[in-house]
């Protein structure tokens, strides 16, 4: 039986998709591009790296082109965890609770999936499910970044399933319980601006006779507004309250919120409404403007926050558990506990790619380690039986190693760098400022004028409908609805050039920033080594490329990657040479191929200053492999481009101080600025000594955590590691770092818009608020008002954003 599918996908992402698809459309540009994610290319090269050449080759052989008729123009490239293995025994032991939990019917489970970028995506994800054995329905929910899937018990392999999946570069993980409180508040605005918006729909209807000219006393006149005043009621407490209640708490903690002089603005018409409709005065109704305006301010806030939560939903809400380890030894043999377990003196089992959780010491035999998430060290490095390996370095070597636990989880450095860290609640000085000069000024001329009209009409009535008409026409359209609208444009601005704003604060702390620190590997430069003259690895016969991916499959050392990636994009099919042996530190061989050191089973050719991986047969040499860690393409570029924007960049690194000075030299960067060999508490010291709080930091390792923390803004390039994605308030992909130089571009232009939505709004409260104080103003005038002067505030923000918002393309290739 073929798989059901059900799908749900976010407001447009179809038909966006559709449109982009349409031959002479807008988005469409000429400059060469990826043939898989669209990002500008070399004029000679039809992809931008080796997964976007793999991934393109699976979707082609499986027959699933119509996704390149619907995805959007430019997506992010292919992130480089499709060559990496991931271990899945969690997905396994999650199925199997799932299984004996049901017993003999159907099984259900919802599982997180990253990677979903627009409607194209969960069409591929459904039909790679369709030909999924065993698997009977599957629910893809883009909006939450959800999927369900629904099998009979036995028949299906969910890990199996997840390996597919990550093969085209979606990646599966647990649904977090507390995750959905994040997405919470965007389906609440959701339900509130649908409320609301039959509410305010209510209150016109029933207002309507009063602007037709109506005598006040027709047979229904008292009826209707009774009416109006009860859906403005409702409308008060279903979406003013939200305001209120987050003015209030902000006020708590001393701090002037956006969401203050909206709050003032709401109670002070709504009650002078209130009071207008109980004593039968006319001139102080402004229900139909109560219950407008709470649903604009609503439309504003989903916006924003709808904009952050789509970027985090692009994110596993939780990343799998780390893989359990086996116990060795007498006590407690074959047992599997977690790492957050382990205590002094246990000896268990490290995995191949497995990270050491605890400091540990290297028993039996000598094997290698990547030290680069935890001291920034790019080249891995060899221990020895009985030398001490850190906690944090990934087990590099083929096959499983045994290791004696020196700490426990909780004094590990491990442990210390992944512990969350509470932070500062965002605040915007500037904004703060004008939110008190608005609330001080309008407070100022609301009791002035009821105190001059008293003195001069005498008449209470005449006096409280001016004052309600003042609070009623400086409500702050143009703060409350278009200053979100342009955060949100930004935020989709940025998602265009492939960087993802997780929080909505990140704009207002780059106001303060006057310091760029860069981490080194995997930042500043990629992640992994490239292979210098590719073309060779093209050249090779067919039976060459089928033994060289066999000694390089299923091997997490760098090189090995490197190889890998490139040989699995062309399509080619290992072969069978037996068992692969590894020699720790000098290679892998099988058969009579070997792969690794100059001289170790072929005879040295000495290149000068240079070092190279040797592929041989029987001895002689077949190709040698040179490898460079490759500098972000456009790094130097960015560089310049932040040091005349007047910030000081700086590297802080733990890789070799000879190296980071290299890099340094190349990117322009003085020596003075670029310091390696720094231990991860070191990073954080040197930090907070550099930039006193007004640093944004760029890390892509463990070894950043503890920098990160102490940061006043920061991003990363890196995800599927899920290390510090959940501390970034962005993040960035693609090859390039052009998109953190667009970051503060484009936040440029936000500030920009939000002046001139200043000097809107000052303007239009003078003339609106001088015709309150005059006694010229009544509900028809203030109704006409405030749409016209929402439509100015939507207008200023198109203008304003129109620079960054009409560019299709992300700056960095």
């Amino acid at each position: 039986m073929g798989t059901i599918v059900d799908s749900f996908l976010p407001d447009g992402a179809a038909i966006s998709a559709a449109r982009d698809a349409l031959p002479g459309s807008s988005r469409r540009t000429t400059t060469p591009q990826c043939r898989h994610c669209g990002a500008p290319n070399p004029p000679e090269a039809e992809f931008c790296c080796a997964g976007c050449e793999y991934v393109h080759r699976l979707v082609r052989e499986q027959g699933l082109d119509d996704y390149y008729k619907f995805k959007d123009t430019i997506t992010v490239p292919v992130d480089p965890a499709v060559f990496e293995s991931r271990d899945y025994e969690w997905l396994r032991e999650l199925q199997q609770g799932a299984e004996r939990a049901s017993g003999d019917g159907a099984v259900e489970m919802t599982l997180g999936i990253q990677g979903i970028s627009c409607a194209a995506c969960v069409w591929l994800i459904e039909r790679l499910a369709r030909s999924e054995p065993g698997l009977r329905w599957i629910g893809v929910n883009a909006q939450t970044g959800q999927m369900r899937l629904r099998w009979a018990n036995g028949e299906f392999d969910a890990a199996g399933f997840g390996r597919r999946l990550q093969a085209f570069n979606y990646l599966v993980g647990p649904v977090d319980p507390s995750g959905e409180s994040d997405r919470a508040e965007s389906r609440m605005l959701a339900r509130r601006i649908g409320l609301g918006t039959a509410f305010a729909m209510n209150i016109m209807l029933f207002t309507l006779p009063t602007y037709f000219g109506m005598a006040p006393d027709f047979a229904y006149a008292r009826l209707f507004g009774l009416l109006a005043m009860g859906f403005a009621t409702l409308s008060f407490l279903t979406g003013g309250l939200y305001f209120i209640e987050r003015a209030w708490r902000a006020l708590r903690i001393g701090a002037m919120h956006i969401d203050l002089p909206i709050a003032v603005g709401i109670i002070g018409s709504f009650a002078g409404s209130l009071y207008g409709w109980v004593v039968g005065d006319e001139r102080l109704i402004y229900f139909d403007f109560v219950g407008s305006f709470i649903v604009l301010m609503l439309v504003g806030r989903w916006a924003q926050v709808a904009a952050v939560d789509r970027n985090r939903r692009r994110l596993l809400a939780r990343q799998p558990k780390p893989p359990r380890v086996r116990l060795l030894g007498p006590v407690g043999a074959g047992r599997s506990i977690a790492p957050e377990e382990l205590r002094a003196g246990q000896r268990f089992e490290v995995a191949p790619g497995q990270t050491l959780a605890v400091e540990s010491r290297l028993e039996a035999v000598a094997a290698e380690f990547s030290l680069a998430s935890i001291n920034g060290e790019s080249a891995p490095r060899v221990f020895q039986p009985g030398q001490r390996v850190p906690a944090g370095a990934v087990l590099l070597s083929r096959s499983a190693i045994a290791v004696e636990a020196l700490q426990p989880w909780g004094e590990s450095l491990l442990s210390r760098l992944l512990r969350p860290v509470e932070r500062e609640a965002d605040r915007d000085p500037v904004l703060e400022r004008i939110i008190r000069g608005y609330l001080v000024g309008i407070f100022v001329i609301a009791i002035g004028s009821g105190v001059v009209w008293a003195l001069l009409s005498g008449d209470a009535a005449r006096t409280w409908s001016v004052v309600t008409a003042v609070l009623v026409v400086s409500c702050p359209c143009a703060i409350g609805l278009a200053v979100p609208l342009a955060g949100e444009m930004a935020i989709v601005a940025l998602r265009r050039r492939g960087v993802f704003v997780r929080e909505s604060g990140v704009f207002a702390r780059l106001g303060r920033i006057r310091r760029v620190i860069f981490d080194k590997t995997g930042t500043l430069t990629l992640e992994a080594p490239i292979l210098r003259a590719p073309e060779m690895l093209v050249a090779l016969p067919a039976e060459v490329q089928g033994a060289l991916l066999t000694l390089v499959s299923d091997n997490p050392h760098p090189v090995a990657q490197a190889l890998a990636g490139p040989l699995l994009a062309r399509g080619v099919t290992a072969v069978d040479l037996g068992r692969v042996r590894e020699t720790v530190g000098y290679g892998v061989e099988a058969g009579e191929w070997s792969l690794g050191r100059e001289g170790w089973r072929s005879s040295p050719v000495q290149q000068e200053g240079e070092t190279s991986t040797v592929l041989a047969r029987s001895g002689r040499v077949v190709a040698r492999f040179l490898f460079a860690d490759a500098v972000r393409p456009d790094a130097r570029a960015v560089m310049d481009a932040l040091a005349a924007r007047g910030l000081t960049c700086s590297i802080l690194s733990g890789d070799h101080g000879a190296a980071v000075g290299r890099l340094a030299a190349q990117l322009g960067i003085p020596s003075e600025r670029a310091l390696g060999e720094l231990s991860p508490q070191d990073k954080a010291e040197r930090a907070d000594a550099l930039a006193g709080g007004e640093a944004l930091m760029l890390g892509d390792g463990a070894n950043d955590s503890l920098a990160f923390d102490r940061a006043w803004c920061r991003g990363t390039p890196v995800i599927h590691r899920g290390v510090l994605a959940d501390k970034a308030d962005f993040y960035y992909l693609g090859k390039g770092l052009s998109g953190v130089a667009a970051l503060f571009r484009i936040n440029d232009a936000r500030r920009r818009t939000q002046v001139a939505l200043l000097v809107f709004s000052v303007a239009y409260n003078l003339l609106a608020v001088g015709l309150a104080v005059s006694g010229r103003m009544n509900p028809l005038v203030a109704a006409v008002l405030m749409p016209l002067s929402s439509l100015a505030s939507l207008a200023i923000v198109g203008i304003g954003m129109r620079g960054v918002w009409t560019a299709p393309e992300r700056d960095a290739a």
